[in-house]
């Protein structure tokens, strides 16, 4: 039967090309039905994935430089576990002539297995982001919330994207042209990793190559993580005048403009952008020149210029003050019924933000309108030839939706079902919750119908361009204005508007990767339920305990100086719903606030792809002016804060070397070892973080000497203006 399949494949390989051209070179058409792919392996392999990923990207979560490690990381690991189970276990086949007959061993690992492995994979690796709800409340707001709506929280912003996933998938996973960029990497990949490979002459296997990487970062980071601790941020020119603000604020990596500052750390370097061995060199010069331009010339032109009042607050911060530059003590503006108090607020006066913020929140509205533009301007045209294509119920359908049909496919009212529970305990959650999560009811609904509303086109976009618009700042500016007042509700509405639509797109682009690997749909759909299941519950249970076993987590006024365990993604989480919920958009972006001017933001992301466009039409033969790409420079530094200066230079030097040196005068090399030196310097390093917390830092064995002292700028985050005060900085 496989033998024929693949004939059957051979001779439409041959009359038939798949509709977009890369898909044609990378994806294989042919396919094997016979290989087993639900095996004991998978599970074993897959939920120790699962898991381990889970754990080490929640521990990460809550540190200064929170590592992610993806499922490529895990997708390398398990081939020689794999290959190892294949030929250690029994071949005994248990239940003979039954329905239940399984073996432990089906035979030599293949690729179906592998994966839905890295499917269960995956599931660990995309954080779960309705943590940031529990760390805002139990942490930064000081309340109580236990642990049952907070796991129900959690489950269901994870498994609402399964709805709208199931309703879409036909028009956004069975078109050829609906080819989602992102998974030719991974297919790419798995070929590479069960291609038959002969140790070259003076060099190694893949497997080999990785285990060697694995092995030196693993050792090299006791170097950053314990003994060497200002590797993180080698910040030289804070040296050389250890006296001046000034030259402090330009040096340091971490509070300043980051100038000569770099990490010898691969958790600084991949932290926030992910690893800069996976970015096209293309995507890496247009980061490196958003960047630049915000700053090293939007950020000290309005730092310098006093915009906003910007001396009276640090160069970069991402913490809320005062007028007079002192800390704004959130607590004491809420009530018991954890609202706004606004008689106090009225009293400390309004809520300021540092001036390169409150720019960062005007860039990420650039970001919105620059991606919608950019897309209809550039990719208009295809974008509405690839979708009508798409959309046409007679169309002709593509070799590998064909392969696909021998399979069972999944039922949409399986999907409907899961979506109906789910918004039914949504509403059950928040209303019998609801003095912990504040919202009501026809807010619950409405963010389902935005999420609805954009999950097809933003998909659509997503499949055709790898660019994604996020719904984060709408979410929290409709909610901001429709129900103000009310942090938790805020949170709430932004993760189920915002993040179960991005989970659904996730679940998707599984799909698609299915698809192309031809994977039986309903083991696929199998893996992501229980790993979406499995993450929700292991990255909820390792929050929790990292709440209880770290003292002051993520409290900087406690911690100590050099602590890691300072939460900066969920700082300006909380932040954030201080400015959306708590205070609301009226009172800071609106016309109460003294912020309206960055909402012209929204204006200037519009205008500037038009503007590129307009110079490609007057200047065709120039492709460089095609390279430029609005969404990308704008939001280049949509992740500062709580990325820093150093988290930028570290990655873009690397990301100079893989993807420009390395691939331009070493192809070879780049091509046969790239992503598997980034994915053992992640596992690498990830192992060494969790040991050295377990054997050491929680025993609070700590390592006392001048290379542990942080970097070294300590009067970087010090005010400017004349009179200001602040805690260890110089009057001027």
């Amino acid at each position: 039967m496989g033998e024929i399949s693949e004939m059957e494949a051979m001779q439409l390989e041959e009359i038939e090309e798949c509709p977009v051209k890369q898909v044609e070179l990378t994806v294989p058409k042919t396919d094997d039905p016979t290989l087993p792919a639900v095996t004991f392996r998978m599970w074993v392999l897959g939920l120790g994935a699962c898991v381990i990923l889970s754990f080490v990207n929640q521990f990460f979560w809550y540190r200064k430089m929170p590592l992610s490690i993806t499922s490529i990381s895990a997708m390398i690991a398990v081939v020689p576990l794999g290959h190892l189970m294949a030929r250690t276990l029994p071949h005994r086949v248990f239940f003979k002539n039954t329905r239940w007959k399984f073996t432990m061993n089906p035979g030599p690992f293949n690729m179906k297995e592998h994966v839905l492995i890295t499917i269960f994979a995956n599931s660990g690796a995309g954080t779960v982001y309705a943590t940031h709800i529990l760390s805002a409340v139990k942490l930064y707001y000081k309340r109580k919330l236990t642990f049952l709506p907070a796991l129900l929280v959690m489950i269901t912003t994870q498994f609402l994207g399964f709805g709208w996933a199931g309703i879409f998938r036909k028009y956004l996973v069975e078109p050829g042209e609906m080819w989602w960029p992102s998974n030719l990497v991974m297919v790419s990949l798995f070929r590479a990793l069960h291609g038959k490979e002969k140790r070259p002459k003076g060099g190694n296997t893949l497997n080999q190559f990785f285990l060697l990487i694995l092995i030196s970062s693993f050792a090299y980071y006791v170097l950053p993580g314990y003994l060497f601790s200002t590797l993180t941020s080698f910040s030289w020119v804070c040296w050389l005048a250890p006296k001046s603000i000034l030259v402090q604020q330009l040096g340091s990596g971490l509070n300043g403009l980051g100038i000569g500052s770099f990490g010898i750390d691969w958790a600084t370097i991949s932290s926030y952008l992910g690893s800069p061995l996976a970015s096209p060199w293309f995507a890496t010069a247009n980061i490196a020149v958003g960047f630049f331009l915000v700053m090293y010339v939007m950020t000290p032109l309005t730092y310098w210029f006093d915009v906003y009042k910007a001396k009276n607050f640090p160069i970069y911060s991402s913490e809320l003050f005062k007028s007079n530059g002192e800390s704004y003590d959130i607590l004491s503006v809420v009530n018991p019924m954890f609202h706004l108090d606004k008689k106090v607020y009225e009293q400390n006066g309004r809520v300021h933000l540092s001036t390169f913020f409150a720019m960062t929140y005007g860039l990420g509205f650039a970001t919105l309108t620059a991606t919608m533009f950019h897309v209809l301007l550039f990719d208009g045209r295809d974008l509405w030839r690839q979708t009508k294509s798409a959309f046409q119920g007679n169309k002709k359908m593509d070799i590998h939706t064909k392969l696909m049909k021998k399979y069972k496919f999944v039922p949409t009212w399986w999907f409907v079902v899961i979506l109906v529970l789910n918004i039914a305990l949504v509403l059950f959650t928040c209303e019998y919750y609801n003095e912990s999560l504040q919202l009501p009811w026809w807010g619950v609904l409405l963010a389902c119908a935005i999420a609805f509303f954009f999950t097809l086109p933003i998909g659509i976009i997503a499949a055709t361009t790898n660019q994604a618009p996020g719904l984060n700042i709408i979410t929290e500016y409709v909610i901001g204005y429709m129900y103000p007042e009310h942090p938790v509700a805020n949170m709430c509405f932004k993760v189920y508007g915002y993040i179960s639509m991005t989970q659904a797109l996730t679940f998707v682009s599984d799909f698609k990767l299915g698809h192309y690997m031809k994977i039986p749909p309903r083991s696929m759909f199998m893996a992501q339920v229980v790993g979406t299941l499995v993450a929700v519950v292991v990255y909820t249970l390792t929050a929790w305990w990292l709440m209880e076993e770290i003292p002051h987590l993520c409290d900087t006024s406690l911690l100590p100086p050099d602590s890691p365990w300072t939460c900066p993604m969920d700082r300006v989480f909380f932040d954030a719903s201080v400015i959306w919920g708590l205070v609301g958009p009226l009172r800071i972006f609106g016309v109460e606030g003294e912020y309206g001017n960055v909402n012209w933001f929204f204006l200037g992301g519009a205008l500037a792809p038009l503007l590129v466009w307009l110079a490609h039409k007057a200047f065709p033969d120039k492709e460089w002016i095609r390279l430029i790409h609005m969404p990308v420079l704008l939001g280049a530094t949509s992740m500062m804060p709580p990325a820093t200066a150093v988290n930028f230079t570290s990655w873009l030097i690397v990301g100079f070397l893989s993807g420009f040196v390395v691939f331009k005068y070493r192809p070879d090399w780049w091509k046969r070892y790239n992503y598997v030196l980034s994915g053992g310097l992640d596992a690498g390093t990830a192992f060494m973080t969790v040991l050295l917390f377990l054997t050491l830092q929680s025993k609070n064995i700590d390592l006392q000497w001048w290379g542990n002292n942080g970097e070294g700028c300590p009067l970087a985050a010090c005010p400017t203006a004349k009179g200001v005060k602040a805690d260890g900085c110089p009057v001027t």
